[in-house]
């Protein structure tokens, strides 16, 4: 039976495929598109693109007014950037990453005053672009027999720094043996694999393809690179044919051959393959081949299958990955991500495997757009539905009597738990509505009451927009259009009573004050200074030492973790009277004291604020007093000795007598050394 093998990485190439996006995008927005140079090697896509209006000019002086200029996926020297900056024409760049990236190297190495050699067609336009990036010697070579012509030519190659790279599209096969040929005779060469790796593949399979097969068929444009090389490389397994439509197919070989291969170059795009295909069936009268071409074509990409695909190119509009499918995948930014602050280059590089979910299919220009949003919303909304301790499940319901629905009837169903393990979501504040914010997460809109923001005083929800946040589901609403419900109030005070500690100490804000202290605001949760501990010195009311609004320095006393209490100390212990009296009023210090109560047995007398002392009635005066107001009397200031303290009992005793005597005695000193010195004269 004969049979027909499509490679599967035949057809445009991501680089390809971003180059006509763009130029097809301009022209949707109504703009005029001109490029430099034609956009891809195929004429049919060139022609439909000329109908649409795209005009081609050859250089900058070319470039018609008030039109865009669109460089394509080969790219240019720097010359021409510069060029076209100085005319100030407008310029959307397509050059392919993977060229790029050549660009990037080329230029370092050159700085570093490395000889560069590239591997590839001296007069490729891609080519052209990489020499136009190198501020220095550059040489060219076609394959192994020209690069060792060349390292004949010029032996001090051998010996100097060089750097070597390769157009995107040269000959995996002649590569390798240039390769060999740098590591034994060129040991000083920094060697470069710039061949871009769909290029690879493409080349891999051909070659795969074309020794299985007895005829081999190469679609693509006769001046594209990698077509010739496409089939230059199945030439040598098989014979083969080079077309540009399906017009071409000689059909005679066709009905000869049993099994036929099929590849394409990087500038196919799909539907001209698929007419081939379908040329070729019809040729050979294979109805059950074209069945099965169609259905490699549509239903092997039906909308909703979830894929894994590798990132093969990345740019500021999206990512385009393999997914092992006829067509290039393209997954745009807006379906990688809900944050507005994000790049694609942020999100993913070349490389990556990511699990995707197909969104449509367009055979005409030949992509598979996939969201890896949409597939990650759906896993995490099961996340927070598992996570909520509250689930209202919402449903019409229909009215007993009649078949039509109450639209405003629900028939709700509520699913409480009492404990579930506690899981953290992050997402990006997107937008402030009325009464909350909406935060953005893994493709999930979750609603965040301002209740339950944990805004700072006198901060704004606008404050938060496209921050990142982290937070916790308390309700989520299925059915109808559905609600998520998020706190991260909830998430703070979890994580505040997990970690706290007596003996730590907070910043906050007096929230409230009653007769028996004061509520401060810790952020999460509140706690509350007892009035004893607002000052050493006695206080009546808490208003005395604190406002409301005042920020201050507090420590966890205790903790209650079942209750959720917390007592806090504020008073300072370096401001302790009793510390203070230690360290600076040893026994027999004199101070100036005021009088603040005379009860029966002596005046008690302030020494520090907050400690009060006694002065026995016995110690009032050198005389007796029969009661303390004969003496002293509140509000007196008096001056005492400090005679005793019993710091275990918080008892301070003092003594005006004793302060009294001592100015008798130095009085009475004073007054004998007076007369002894009148005796003397």
């Amino acid at each position: 039976m004969k049979k027909i093998y499509l490679a599967k990485t035949a057809g445009f190439c991501f680089g390809v495929n971003r180059a006509i996006e763009l130029v097809n995008s301009l022209l949707d927005n109504g703009r005029r598109v001109c490029t430099l140079g034609p956009i891809i090697h195929n004429a049919q896509v060139v022609k439909q693109l000329a109908s649409r209006g795209v005009v081609i000019a050859d250089t900058p002086d070319d470039v018609p007014l008030d039109t865009v200029l669109v460089i394509r996926s080969h790219g240019v020297p720097l010359s021409v950037y510069n060029e076209l900056n100085e005319k100030n024409i407008e310029i959307q760049d397509a050059t392919c990453p993977f060229v790029a990236k050549i660009h990037s190297i080329v230029t370092n190495a050159a700085e570093k005053g490395d000889i560069i050699l590239i591997a590839g067609d001296s007069e490729h336009p891609e080519v052209l672009g990489i020499k136009g990036h190198c501020n220095g010697v550059t040489y060219t070579f076609r394959d192994d027999s020209d690069l060792l012509q060349l390292l004949n030519k010029h032996p001090e190659l051998k010996e100097k720094n060089v750097s070597v790279v390769a157009q995107t599209t040269f000959n995996t096969e002649i590569w390798k043996k240039c390769l060999n040929i740098f590591n034994k005779d060129c040991t000083n060469a920094t060697l470069f694999d710039t061949i871009c790796n769909a290029t690879q593949s493409r080349q891999r399979e051909a070659a795969e393809l074309s020794e299985k097969c007895d005829l081999m068929v190469i679609i693509g444009g006769v001046n594209s690179s990698n077509t010739s090389k496409l089939f230059h490389i199945c030439s040598e397994k098989c014979r083969s044919i080079l077309i540009q439509t399906a017009d071409e197919l000689p059909e005679n070989d066709v009905r000869a051959a049993n099994n036929i291969g099929v590849t394409a170059g990087a500038s196919t795009p799909a539907n001209i393959i698929k007419e081939v295909l379908f040329k070729m069936s019809e040729i050979q009268n294979n109805e059950s081949f074209a069945d099965l071409l169609e259905e490699s074509f549509k239903n092997s990409n039906t909308n909703g299958k979830v894929v894994t695909g590798t990132v093969i190119g990345v740019d500021p509009t999206g990512a385009y990955v393999d997914v092992g499918r006829k067509q290039t995948g393209i997954v745009e930014l807006k379906e990688l991500t809900d944050d507005p602050n994000a790049t694609t280059s942020d999100l993913v590089k070349v490389g990556d495997q990511l699990e995707l979910i197909i969104l449509k299919v367009n055979d005409q220009d030949g992509y598979i757009y996939l969201s890896k949003k949409i597939l990650e919303s759906r896993k995490t909304m099961d996340k927070m539905i598992a996570a909520s301790p509250k689930v209202t499940t919402r449903r019409r319901r229909r009215d007993d009597d009649t078949e039509d629905v109450a639209e405003n009837v629900t028939d709700t169903t509520e699913e409480s738990v009492e404990e579930k393990e506690t899981v953290v979501f992050e997402g990006t504040v997107t937008q402030v509505i009325k009464g909350g914010v909406l935060v953005a997460c893994d493709g999930v809109t979750v609603f965040i009451p301002a209740s339950q923001c944990m805004l700072k005083p006198k901060e704004s929800l606008e404050s938060l927009l496209r921050s990142k946040v982290k937070f916790v589901i308390i309700e989520v609403i299925k059915g109808g259009r559905g609600r998520v419900v998020g706190s991260i109030k909830k998430l703070a005070e979890k994580e505040f009573w997990d970690n706290i500690e007596p003996g730590q100490t907070f910043t906050g804000v007096v929230k409230s004050l009653t007769s028996y202290g004061a509520f401060v605001n810790l952020g999460p949760v509140d706690g509350m200074i007892h009035k004893s501990e607002l000052s050493w010195d006695k206080i009546k009311d808490p208003k005395e030492v604190l406002s409301v609004g005042d920020v201050v320095e507090v420590r966890v006393k205790d903790v209650k973790k079942d209750k959720k209490t917390i007592s806090l100390g504020y008073k300072k212990a370096e401001d302790n009277p009793w510390e203070i009296l230690k360290n600076s009023y040893p026994v027999g210090t004199v101070i100036q004291a005021k009088v603040v109560g005379t009860p029966s047995f002596g005046a008690f007398v302030n020494i520090l604020p907050g400690l009060d002392g006694l002065i026995h009635i016995s110690q009032l005066s050198l005389e007796r007093v029969e009661k303390p107001t004969d003496v002293v009397k509140v509000g007196d200031v008096v001056t005492a000795a400090i005679t005793n303290v019993d710091f275990e009992n918080k008892h301070v005793s003092l003594s005006i007598k004793e302060v009294l005597k001592a100015q008798a005695e130095a009085a009475a000193q004073a007054e004998s050394k007076e007369e002894t010195s009148e005796d003397a004269e």
